[in-house]
């Protein structure tokens, strides 16, 4: 079993540290609001450290899983943040959906002392909550297969895409194919209640076809009923979309279908949908107030 610290307990982090714990890793914790590192500590009989530094300090592996760029540099970065404390040859690994930019410098900064790799992950709150998580990561060959027993944890499917950043591109695909399923399938529900469907009997004719998908077979049902309350939240998905967007501009890439949904995404939250789940894109139909 392997000493590991895990930085950032928020939805994703509270119970994927909970994880290693339960998989007999001696963990130590840190989080921006300290009661509630102590909270998971005395719930896992782990240990809660007052700063990244700290938390790092002796780890084999170090995990992180915050909100953004700048919060992945404000725990990494400084003379407090979890690069200070890390022991020569441990590896770094960031679970945080960022920017591919922030994932090569953050290698760099390592300067080969020890191992990062960029690990976003995606299964929402119940893919973590449950240890079934899609882990998507970019690094060194060597430092996935180190680190894969450990994530194995949590994740139920783990993949090393390429070098550093490649992790971070992966998951920009990833929620560039859910924008556009999740209004397809929001227009579709909305068309089936305008004209007077069944919409379980629809649901359950197409959903065996080519229109399937996870989010028709998890979604279509809340969405009907316009039950927002079932994971990661609209405020992140435009975060996320942002990231798509601003990779896209540099690299060329052609997005209009993304651009239109964060643009949708945009609406829901003037709505005041902001912490509403990202199947709430079929209330710009109506149906739904603040």
């Amino acid at each position: 079993m392997a000493k590991v610290a895990f930085i950032g307990l928020g939805v994703m982090g509270y119970p994927m540290a909970g994880h290693l714990a339960a998989g007999g890793h001696e963990v130590t914790v840190y989080n921006r609001t300290h009661a509630k590192a102590e909270a998971w500590a005395k719930q896992h009989k782990g240990t809660a450290a007052p700063t990244p530094r700290e938390a790092a300090a002796g780890a084999d592996f170090v995990f992180c899983c915050v909100g953004n760029d700048d919060d992945l540099r404000s725990v990494t970065i400084g003379p407090d943040g979890a690069f200070a404390g890390m022991k020569e040859g441990a590896l770094f690994v960031d679970h945080t959906t960022a920017s591919a930019t922030v994932a090569r410098e953050l290698a760099a900064a390592a300067g080969g002392r020890f191992g990062v790799m960029d690990g976003p992950v995606s299964g929402g709150q119940a893919g973590a909550e449950n240890g079934k998580l899609t882990v998507m990561m970019g690094g060194e060959a060597a430092d996935f297969e180190r680190a894969k027993p450990v994530i194995g944890c949590y994740g139920a499917n783990i993949s090393h895409i390429g070098t550093h950043g490649a992790g971070q591109l992966a998951k920009m695909v990833n929620q560039i194919c859910i924008a556009g399923i999740v209004q397809g399938l929001a227009e579709g529900l909305h068309f089936a209640e305008a004209a007077g469907l069944d919409a379980a009997k629809v649901i359950g004719a197409i959903s065996k076809g080519a229109a399937q998908s996870w989010q028709m077979e998890n979604r279509w049902k809340t969405m009907t009923e316009k039950k927002f309350d079932f994971g990661f939240a609209v405020d992140w998905m435009r975060k996320d979309l942002g990231i798509c967007l601003a990779q896209a501009k540099e690299t060329g890439a052609r997005l209009p279908l993304t651009a239109l949904v964060d643009q949708f995404y945009a609406d829901v939250q003037q709505m005041g949908g902001r912490r509403w789940d990202t199947s709430s894109l079929i209330a710009r139909f109506g149906g739904v107030s603040k």
